[in-house]
């Protein structure tokens, strides 16, 4: 095991007593009222919050949102626990991650080579397989991505598995990729000419699709790009939005033009 000392103890004694007193009979009566189905929502909005603090370098948010997440897988054990079959526990939970994490680095724990992350992640892809294997499930290599994933997000997961068993553009030239963005735009522009909004919407999803897999090819977040790109917009529109208060009028009263210019002063003034 690579000198790490595996036992059945875990760090997590406190918080879930916590939770357990807040479910106990005489807890808190809104702890008492959720359920797994009543997690979902703020499991997802948890784990955006520490993605947003994460792109805001903030460590003290970061700190902190990484805790309400935590929050949120002991209250899933939790519950899980009181389970008539009692499913599992937080115990279960970091045992399995443990042990997935073992068995997924022979390279480290075991005596398997890896030269590069590349390789790691194909090997990653192929113990993944024999795992869903050995439990009778779909063993496609695009079955393990969650249909509720944001699309972006989506779409750059579906394209890296892809790569990591050579499904992709050659490497050290880009040159073939920009080209079939240029192709995809073109038939974006052909199709803005019809009538037909659904061959529209397919070829935006094409021309999104390559822009992911360009994003993905530079080293690049593209779901992180994105935030960072509307964020700059909501700063540069708020600013002209102050420029009209400053003049006591609304945006809605001035010509494209004027919006325009308010732009560009909002572009230099917050790019300096």
């Amino acid at each position: 095991m690579g000198g790490i000392n595996i036992n059945n103890s875990h760090y997590f004694d406190e918080i879930v007593n916590i939770i357990e007193r807040l479910r106990a009979p005489d807890g808190c009566p809104w702890d008492r009222k959720q359920t797994l189905e009543t997690l979902r929502t703020p499991i997802t909005e948890e784990a955006y919050e520490l993605a947003d603090a994460i792109t805001r370098h903030d460590m003290r948010d970061i700190k902190e949102e990484a805790g309400d997440l935590l929050l949120q897988v002991v209250f899933v054990a939790s519950l899980a626990k009181e389970q008539a079959e009692g499913a599992f526990n937080m115990q279960d939970i970091v045992r399995g991650i443990c042990d997935k994490l073992i068995r997924r680095h022979p390279h480290v724990f075991g005596n398997v080579d890896a030269k590069d992350s590349d390789e790691v992640l194909r090997n990653w892809e192929r113990i993944k397989k024999e795992e869903r294997r050995e439990k009778h499930e779909d063993t496609s290599i695009l079955s393990g991505i969650p249909e509720g994933l944001p699309p972006l997000l989506k779409a750059n997961r579906i394209q890296g598995k892809a790569a990591h068993v050579g499904f992709d553009w050659p490497k050290g030239d880009n040159t073939l990729l920009f080209a079939k963005l240029d192709e995809e735009v073109a038939e974006l522009k052909e199709a803005s000419h019809g009538d037909d909004l659904e061959h529209t919407a397919e070829e935006i999803g094409d021309v999104l699709f390559v822009t992911v897999n360009i994003a993905r090819r530079l080293g690049v977040d593209p779901d992180a790009a994105l935030n960072m790109v509307c964020r700059k917009f909501k700063e540069r529109f708020a600013f002209m939005e102050q420029c009209a208060r400053d003049e006591g009028k609304e945006l809605s009263d001035y010509t494209l033009s004027e919006l325009d210019s308010f732009w560009d002063k909002a572009k230099e003034i917050l790019r300096r």
